[in-house]
């Protein structure tokens, strides 16, 4: 697949390119800092702008099959601009006629248990998930064939493998490497029977599957 990555350079970006590579897709990464981008030469492009520019996003868009968003905040506090930016890249692709997008999301947006963290965590990032449930209401009102996929507390650990996705709430959710969610964020851009759903994303048990 030709596939644009909005926040490539990001931790979990990075490890989306490096995998979609290694799956033999055809990526064109779109960045802020692309002298962060390790092998530029092994991608099909790379295009530099901010994701609220909508000349710079038709550019990064053109021609591919689907498009791949993981943009968050850099900061607990702030500037959130997800919602943003998703606005201007669902604008270009629906003009271009462009239809599979996925897009990361948290998953304590959604949670209910367990209850002290998450309310904890609503609290603590207010402001982020705010523009998270926006982003979201973006998505589910376009008509793209789209993909939420709420991610649960990521870490830089090895990869795992065994990833959960539920379109219900998650049983106990454990955390998830950001290797492994590349993966997952790969297998369900190509899976077109998640198309406008929204998928709750955790590792494997703990002491299980």
């Amino acid at each position: 697949m030709r596939i644009t990555v909005f926040g490539s350079t990001g931790r979990t970006g990075r490890h989306v390119l490096a995998e979609g590579l290694r799956r033999g897709h055809a990526i064109t990464a779109f960045t802020r800092r692309p002298q962060t981008l390790l092998d530029q030469s092994s991608l099909a492009a790379v295009v530099t702008g901010d994701g609220r520019d909508p000349d710079a996003v038709r550019r990064a868009v053109t021609g591919a099959d689907a498009v791949l968003a993981i943009v968050s905040a850099e900061r607990r506090k702030g500037p959130h601009h997800t919602a943003a930016v998703l606005e201007v890249i669902i604008d270009a692709m629906t003009d271009l006629g462009i239809r599979r997008l996925v897009a990361t999301s948290a998953y304590p947006i959604v949670a209910r248990t367990p209850q002290l963290p998450m309310a904890l965590l609503r609290r603590l990032l207010a402001s982020a998930y705010a523009d998270l449930t926006r982003m979201e209401h973006l998505l589910t009102s376009s008509e793209l064939d789209w993909t939420v996929v709420r991610l649960n507390r990521l870490t830089d650990a090895p990869a795992r493998g065994r990833t959960r996705l539920s379109r219900g709430e998650l049983d106990r959710p454990a955390g998830l490497t950001r290797a492994d969610a590349a993966a997952t964020l790969l297998d369900v851009i190509a899976d077109d029977t998640t198309a406008r759903a929204a998928l709750n994303a955790a590792g494997p048990r703990p002491g299980g599957s």
